[in-house]
């Protein structure tokens, strides 16, 4: 007689469907939860008063720490258990979500001031950038120390497309649990209910694994978020046979990559980061109420770029040099249109396209750098692709807001000229 569904196995691998989708809504949650939290902090922001420049620090603090701790994760996941440690970053992120929820209710209500409530925002976020980025490398751990080699890659593969699905249902959800007394942060403590149930379910269904070998490894994966999706470079490092010693970025095999890749990157996290205020004063839309409208245009670029990575890009051939000429030629338009739109209509239009864009170049940077070195050197570029992707939140987000401030428009029109310096550049350098 069959296995029942929850028993069977996972093609390759020692994992029923259930401990899979455990480690699947692990990642989800939290890609969930993090954009849902992109969608409505400009408006919370707004409410309360606080500039927005202020605002966007707040909120990319936490970026900042993932991108300088999730290495560290990422090592120690082939050390300890993968099961606890998924639990710790899991546990990061419920801690993190309540605490800035309840701040942000504070500050709401006005019970504490505006800037005490984002110098607490900030700070409970930390807990997230701190411990979160332990739950990818852990989940991936687990699940190639159950798999075999051979069917590593697709089910890695399958594993890291929750933080692309939760891109969606993040914004999604988002403006169904504004709810009465609470508002507008009411999808932060929404999210942490939903990982306490995941929390829960992984410790009380996934078998522990600290007892046992430890032989599949995780890899670090960049912030989640609209603007770092899976492009396959955490995938590759979690299916490298060991840990590579250090690459640099400055190695000339990988260098003309890796600048196109951070120069894209910067351009398409200045634009998310001003995006939501963008769009409430394009709208013109009181703080209450403006989540729905950030939440559909979120929403229609995280579709945009998953139908790139997942739909287009698979159909066609390209090289990885046309990939990022032409992802920054349709980039650069998208935001064009983004910059000068003033409707929904077309701020929806507009940052699909500037979407679909980004959805070229990162693959297109990924694949060039991985098929500059040799098999051997696989795991080692990945540990850079990832770092290149992440580190676009560290500066670019700052940039974008005090570009914002003087003029709304001129983030766009920055990341346009950027876009355009990428072509003739790339068109010479790849190669």
């Amino acid at each position: 007689m069959a296995e029942p569904l929850t028993r069977s196995r996972i093609a390759g691998s020692a994992l029923t469907n259930t401990q899979f989708f455990l480690l699947f809504a692990a990642m989800l949650v939290a890609a969930a939860g993090n954009t849902a939290l992109q969608s409505v902090m400009p408006a919370i922001g707004r409410a309360i008063g606080i500039a927005d420049f202020w605002v966007a620090i707040a909120y990319t603090w936490s970026a900042v720490l993932w991108v300088l701790l999730a290495p560290f994760w990422a090592e120690k996941s082939d050390h300890h258990g993968r099961k606890a440690l998924t639990l710790l970053g899991l546990s990061g992120f419920i801690v993190s979500m309540t605490l800035c929820g309840l701040a942000l209710v504070a500050g709401l209500h006005g019970w504490i001031g505006g800037a005490a409530t984002f110098a607490l925002f900030a700070l409970f976020r930390a807990i997230y950038g701190s411990l979160g980025c332990a739950t990818p490398s852990a989940t991936q751990a687990y699940l190639a120390s159950k798999t075999r080699r051979s069917a590593r890659t697709a089910a890695l593969s399958a594993l890291s497309s929750s933080f692309g699905l939760g891109t969606i249902v993040g914004p999604a959800l988002a403006p169904l649990f504004v709810l009465p007394f609470i508002g507008l942060p009411g999808p932060l403590f929404a999210f942490a209910l939903i990982a306490i149930f995941v929390f829960a379910a992984i410790l009380l269904w996934l078998p522990n694994d600290a007892a046992g070998p430890l032989e599949g490894h995780g890899a670090a994966m960049s912030y989640p978020s609209i603007a770092s999706m899976i492009t396959g470079a955490s995938v590759r490092a979690a299916t490298s046979p060991q840990r590579m010693k250090r690459l640099s970025w400055r190695d000339e095999r990988i260098r003309p990559w890796i600048l196109a890749g951070v120069a894209s990157g910067h351009a398409q996290a200045a634009t998310l980061t001003c995006l939501g205020f963008f769009v409430i004063d394009q709208l013109h839309l009181a703080p209450n109420g403006a989540e729905g409208p950030i939440s559909i245009v979120m929403m229609a670029g995280a579709a945009a770029t998953l139908a790139a990575q997942w739909g287009i890009i698979p159909r066609l051939d390209m090289s990885p040099r046309n990939l990022i000429l032409w992802g920054s030629a349709i980039a650069c338009g998208g935001v064009l249109i983004t910059m000068v739109a003033d409707d929904l209509y077309g701020l929806v239009l507009g940052f699909g396209i500037t979407s679909i864009g980004f959805g070229f170049t990162r693959p297109g940077f990924t694949s060039g750098a991985s098929l500059a070195v040799p098999l051997a050197e696989q795991g080692a570029v990945a540990g850079v692709i990832t770092s290149a992707n992440g580190i676009s939140f560290i500066a670019a987000p700052t940039i974008g807001m005090a570009l914002y401030a003087l003029d709304p428009q001129l983030p766009f029109a920055a990341a346009a000229l950027m876009l355009l310096a990428l072509l003739p550049w790339a068109r010479v350098r790849l190669d």
